[in-house]
């Protein structure tokens, strides 16, 4: 399930290496583009990812927000790099979702090509196809993945199973590809025609797309099976397969148009367009669910304003769907459908995000291998230094494809991570601003106390954004309905860059005398806030929480953009209308809607 994406490139990388037409099929370039196949494979994924990066867990978590939080822990003591290391990597967040745009769409489009190899009238047909495969599986994501997700493993598994029969069927046929596992070939292609094969590795590039799943989905299924099925099956099958498609195109150069296709007669070709269509399908959800727990991290992280998350598994908390995010997917799954309408165009837009985000998680790995693990200078250099040049090389290769369609992926991210980067200042502009205006807590309820309101039944829950300031609620309340609770929490949550927090250090509770508490509930971005549950814990401190006399007090700020403030006037005016159009509070932190109370304010940033 980790490797469908990296398992599907092998419908487009090969074939797209021989479309730039600029390497003659013969059998010594043939033998050297393999052996680059095998090695970037092997230096990549086997040694990059799975020896390297898989180390560098977070708490058992993997992924780019989990290293994002490990580079930043390591250098805290120096708030200038910690910036610059949180703004890369919240430029590679962006790249990944760029990345959630074009995956389902390259995979499920050269899927449906193999139509047009049993027969060309296939070809108008192919794009409408692609289409309907791809609005049915965003509009069942409302669903979840827990009744179908049982079936993907083993579909998976059929798949690499195939790319590897179908493999050794054309090795035994021209066994010669087997010399292509020798890093010979490739460095004999690479010096003797170093211009075309530095064209030739953005091409390259492409069979390893989705590398990057089997870091991110770490904490799902562990490192000793991700390595094991990397290693045992799905390796092997890819090197099997690739070395087939080489064997095919030796023996019948043209089959280079699509030699994936063409391994197989005719009368398979059906059943295979349908597994393939099947395995691109679940490489696309895996790539649909990471960018909606990607959303979720982001929002805990505040690079994202609140969105409505719906949780579709009674069971398991990780079975999210975020409806905002599924549509602004399709739409741009849409978009490069309509505007690419095929997988060989599309190739030129994939490799420069994915290059770009490797070359980005290189450098987030070498400052938590320097400063986070302490080892030597030297040693750090070596470690990342040799796997940050041959990142290097890719990203340059692919650049070169940015006017033929890379411009696509990289104009999303540039316009997510203006957002994201818009909406983190926008909060701390805003927090500033609410920080300077407030009142000291425990000053205020010892004023207020001197000559003490109305007390009414009950338990009035204040939520502040800042710990032992007075909550713009509270005051609002005294002031319109001149009561005070017979109990009253002051809650503050707190989100952290570690994936999770235990119940066991969820909430710590401060007495302020008076019936009144500070409580603090502390989450990490894989938790999902639940305030009510989280209260339950302070049972017995004092203070009985009954849920039907318990009313929660929220702030529901307006942002004022002016003149002369921290941001442009432009960012001011984004960020205030995504402050009004962020989903309520009292919904992304579960409180019950007939116990919550929305008072109103105007802030000016």
């Amino acid at each position: 399930m980790v490797y469908g994406d990296i398992g599907t490139s092998t419908l487009y990388a090969f074939k797209e290496v021989f479309a730039l037409g600029h390497i003659e099929v013969i059998e010594a370039n043939v033998l050297g583009v393999l052996s680059m196949f095998f090695w970037s494979l092997m230096v990549v994924v086997s040694l990059k990812y799975v020896v390297l990066i898989m180390r560098a867990d977070n708490h058992g978590e993997g992924g780019l927000m989990a290293l994002l939080a490990l580079a930043a822990e390591s250098v805290q003591g120096s708030p200038r790099l910690r910036k610059a290391l949180l703004a890369l990597g919240v430029f590679g967040l962006a790249l990944f979702f760029g990345d959630g745009v074009i995956t389902p769409a390259i995979s499920v489009l050269s899927a449906v090509e193999g139509l047009s190899i049993l027969t060309p009238a296939a070809d108008p047909y192919v794009k409408p196809i692609s289409l309907a495969v791809l609005v049915l599986l965003f509009m069942v994501q409302r669903r979840g993945t827990g009744d179908i997700g049982k079936f993907f493993g083993p579909i998976t598994l059929l798949w690499f199973g195939v790319l590897a029969v179908a493999g050794v069927h054309q090795i035994l046929r021209n066994p010669v590809v087997l010399l292509a596992l020798s890093p010979v070939y490739a460095l004999q292609f690479m010096f003797a025609h170093v211009h075309i094969a530095f064209i030739t590795l953005g091409a390259v590039f492409l069979c390893l797309t989705g590398a990057e799943a089997l870091y991110a989905d770490m904490g799902h299924f562990g490192k000793q099976p991700i390595r094991l099925a990397w290693f045992a099956v799905v390796m092997p099958a890819l090197v099997l397969n690739y070395l087939g498609q080489g064997a095919l195109v030796l023996l019948d150069p043209a089959a280079a148009e699509n030699p994936f296709f063409l391994m197989f007669p005719d009368w398979a070709l059906i059943p295979l367009v349908v597994l393939a269509t099947a395995a691109t399908v679940i490489a696309s959800q895996a790539l649909i669910s990471g960018a909606f727990s990607a959303t979720k991290q982001t929002i805990q992280m505040g690079y994202l304003p609140r969105l409505t998350i719906l949780h579709t598994s009674v069971r398991d908390t990780g079975q999210i769907y975020v409806p905002t995010v599924n549509w602004l997917l399709l739409a741009g799954v849409f978009a490069a459908v309509l505007m690419f309408g095929s997988s060989g165009a599309l190739a030129a837009a994939y490799g420069i995000s994915v290059s770009l985000l490797m070359v980005i998680t290189t450098v987030l790995t070498f400052f938590v291998v320097r400063y986070g693990w302490g080892y030597s200078l030297p040693l750090c250099i070596a470690s990342t230094g040799f796997f940050l040049v041959v990142d290097m090389v890719f990203l340059a290769s692919n650049s070169l494809k940015i006017l033929q369609g890379g411009w696509f992926p990289l104009v999303m991210a540039v316009g997510l991570y203006v957002v994201m980067s818009t909406w983190k200042q926008g909060r701390r502009l805003l927090a500033d601003k609410q920080r300077a205006d407030a009142m000291d807590l425990q000053g205020f309820m010892d004023a207020v106390f001197v000559s003490p309101p109305v007390r009414v039944e009950g338990t009035a829950v204040f939520l502040t954004a800042e710990k032992g300031m007075v909550p713009n609620a509270l005051l609002h309340n005294l002031k319109h309905n001149k009561v005070l609770h017979e109990h009253n929490l002051f809650v503050t949550v707190n989100n952290h860059p570690i994936p999770w927090i235990g119940m066991n250090k969820r909430v710590e509770v401060e007495a302020l005398g008076h019936k009144c508490w500070q409580v603090s509930i502390h989450y990490g971005f894989k938790n999902s806030p639940d305030i009510p549950k989280a209260l339950e814990q302070i049972r017995g401190r004092g203070c009985e929480l009954e849920t039907m006399s318990t009313s929660y007090f929220l702030s529901r700020d307006t942002v004022i953009p002016t003149l002369g403030g921290g941001m442009a006037p432009w960012r001011e005016k984004l960020f205030a209308q995504m402050h009004h159009n962020a989903s309520g509070a009292a919904d992304f932190l579960q409180l019950p809607n007939n116990a919550v109370v929305e008072l109103g304010s105007k802030i000016e940033i």
